[in-house]
């Protein structure tokens, strides 16, 4: 009876290890693979990239944010106001597990995660889709350059938080905004924040860095030299080119993106 006694409190002991082996990984929290940080273009809304969300969540987990740009907030806070907005998403997305978070911006978005990578930089990627918004190019042809100039001099003279008018354009299209006199400069200077070439030439790390251009799109005649091949060299990024309009271009290269997402190392 001894003997039969002892083999059940051997096997209970082995049992109740057994079970602590099998429970103890499931205890240890895993890192989540991915995040992808959704933003969209001047006067839009962050519905606008439902769609190529969508498609990107077999890869990465979501998440779009509304800019300073969209036609509800119309200009309310200064560019680097934004990319502190932009900031404090991704160390959310960190603080909640995430290995690895990627910046994905359509148009002016585009534009942002650029200038995210050339101020904080501390992305693990950038998936440019159309990008958007040249304020080198429309200063360059008289577009707006009156209020520019103005904006610049009135900040100069401590005047940045008065009011000031311009016409913004945008595919085509215009509309009168009103906003700080340091806001507009701080998105319009030609050789600021949304000049795209100076943002790529100074990202502070090379990351994979996919740039994704319709055939009609406005942009797709600069090539890959205007700002693509600024950026630092990484043997994952990649210049796209999809048959596609500008509005159209993240619906028709998303199955591409995708691929290139799950093919990162």
């Amino acid at each position: 009876m001894r003997h039969s006694s002892s083999s059940r409190r051997v096997w209970m002991l082995a049992l109740a290890l057994s079970g602590l082996t099998l429970c103890a990984p499931a205890a240890i929290a895993q890192p989540k693979p991915c995040a992808l940080l959704l933003m969209h273009g001047k006067w839009g809304h962050p519905n606008n990239l439902a769609g190529f969300g969508r498609q990107m969540e077999p890869a990465c987990d979501t998440q779009s944010i509304e800019m300073p740009w969209s036609r509800r907030r119309n200009y309310d806070q200064p560019y680097p106001v934004a990319i502190t907005e932009i900031a404090a998403q991704v160390k959310a997305l960190r603080d909640k597990g995430y290995a690895r978070v990627l910046l994905a911006g359509h148009s002016f978005g585009a534009n942002a995660a650029l200038a995210y990578m050339a101020t904080q930089g501390d992305a693990d990627g950038v998936i440019a889709l159309a990008p958007g918004h040249s304020p080198a190019f429309t200063y360059g042809r008289g577009i707006g350059k009156a209020s520019v100039d103005q904006a610049r001099q009135m900040v100069l003279e401590g005047k940045g938080a008065d009011m000031l008018d311009m016409e913004d354009f945008n595919q085509g299209k215009s509309r009168p905004v009103r906003m700080r006199a340091d806001v507009l400069l701080s998105y319009f200077d030609p050789e600021g924040l949304g000049h795209m070439p100076l943002s790529a030439s100074r990202f502070k790390k090379a990351v994979p860095f996919i740039w994704v251009i319709g055939t009609k799109d406005p942009l797709y005649s600069a090539g890959p030299s205007y700002a693509f091949e600024k950026a630092p060299a990484h043997p994952a990024s990649k210049y796209l080119v999809v048959d596609a309009d500008h509005m159209g271009t993240p619906e028709v290269a998303a199955t591409q993106v995708l691929e290139w997402v799950r093919a990162l190392p």
